[in-house]
């Protein structure tokens, strides 16, 4: 093997994947470019703006600032596998639906991924709490009041999941 170069398997979204990645490979371009899992995006590339939003081991992080190598061993969420087994979107995607809170939406899967995970820290209680734990996700059509809404219409079922 090239130096440089590691096997690995990586556990998303109930499948394991071996690959063969350059070490220095992030999370974000494993799962784009390798896996073909295009629906984290790669916004700014800086962990700056939450468009790359994943869960690791129900912990939500940045795969931009993430190494695909570090992730090995853990079980990775991305928005495709959010839904449930028998295809039906999560409480948490019905609702970004129901309250409109996209509109371009390129930062959707990782509002999504990230509001599933405000929900499950405890911290969706209030308006002001929710717009808090979101502030990592940036959206530049702003989408705001939109998005807090569908935080708080999905809220209840989202716990009830764990």
């Amino acid at each position: 093997m090239p130096e440089g170069q590691s096997h690995l398997t990586l556990t998303v979204n109930g499948r394991d994947h071996p690959l063969v990645l350059d070490t220095r490979t992030t999370l974000l371009d494993a799962l784009r470019e390798h896996l073909q899992l295009t629906g984290s995006k790669k916004g700014c590339d800086h962990g700056q703006c939450g468009a790359c939003t994943v869960h690791i081991d129900g912990e939500r992080v940045l795969s931009c600032l993430t190494l695909a190598v570090a992730a090995e061993g853990s079980a990775i969420t991305t928005i495709e596998g959010l839904a449930g087994h028998n295809g039906g979107l999560h409480p948490m995607q019905q609702a970004f639906i129901d309250h409109d809170g996209f509109q371009c939406g390129y930062c959707t899967p990782g509002q999504i991924m990230s509001a599933v995970a405000c929900v499950k820290e405890g911290h969706a209680e209030t308006d002001a709490e929710i717009r808090e734990y979101m502030s990592g996700n940036l959206c530049r059509c702003a989408a705001y009041p939109k998005i807090v809404l569908a935080i708080k219409q999905a809220r209840d079922q989202t716990k009830a999941i764990g």
